[in-house]
């Protein structure tokens, strides 16, 4: 993946995972410590938007996507996490309602920390909630670039960039020759761009043809980044 695919692809990602990194030994080790660790089948229902936290969620493995839905039942994905990543700790935060619901797109392994242990934690170490104000900060104006996305793009630009994007969020999903495969249903994909299933389906074979991408079934593979660079118009400032 090239450095300049790294700096587009940034503006767009939440970077809790590298935050939670950065924080001393002791501190995550009793964070991890508090957890508790369930496994959630692909498709299986995180949490629900308009009810309310009983704590926050920490991905260990696997993919999440983040949604809401629209009139008539129709989702329109937000963001997709992966490893090392907070589900649910603005609505915790602010004691409101979830204003999303989070499903797995994948097999996920998945940390619950209960309200009363994470006061607990945040009362006892001023890391963590620094951490957590700094990935509100970082989240806002995440989610400011996507609406920029939505209302600046063509859908055309939008499936280019959200591919750069996604490569990023899979980059562990190597396959034996070393290639980064995007593995996402062609609905999840539509409701991530916002967009009808046809028209995703005609563009990514307009992006085969054009030899930028591989398909096979739902794997993606990128094999021209710059080509995409160039049709996302990604190097703008939003």
């Amino acid at each position: 993946m090239s450095e300049k695919t790294n700096k587009v692809a940034e503006r767009f990602i939440f970077n809790s995972d590298a935050v939670f990194t950065s924080l001393p030994e002791i501190v995550k080790d009793d964070f991890l410590n508090q957890m508790i660790v369930k496994q959630f089948k692909k498709g299986q229902n995180i949490f629900t938007e308009g009810t309310y936290p009983a704590g926050i969620y920490f991905i260990k493995k696997g993919k999440v996507k983040k949604y809401k839905t629209l009139n008539g039942g129709k989702e329109q994905i937000i963001y997709v996490c992966s490893e090392g990543e907070l589900l649910g700790y603005a609505a915790f935060l602010s004691e409101e309602r979830y204003p999303d619901s989070a499903a797995s797109l994948t097999d996920s392994s998945i940390g619950f920390i209960s309200k009363e242990k994470l006061i607990r934690l945040l009362d006892q170490h001023d890391e963590l909630s620094k951490m957590l104000l700094k990935n509100l900060s970082h989240e806002f104006g995440v989610l400011v670039n996507f609406i920029a996305t939505f209302t600046q793009k063509t859908v055309r630009e939008r499936v280019a960039l959200n591919l750069l994007i996604l490569q990023e969020k899979f980059k562990d999903n190597l396959n034996e020759n070393a290639e980064i495969e995007i593995v996402l249903t062609r609905i999840d994909f539509a409701n991530i761009v916002g967009t009808a299933v046809e028209t995703l389906v005609r563009l990514l074979r307009d992006f085969k043809e054009e030899k930028l991408i591989q398909t096979s079934g739902r794997k993606i593979i990128i094999i021209n980044e710059n080509e995409l660079l160039e049709i996302a118009d990604a190097t703008d400032s939003f």
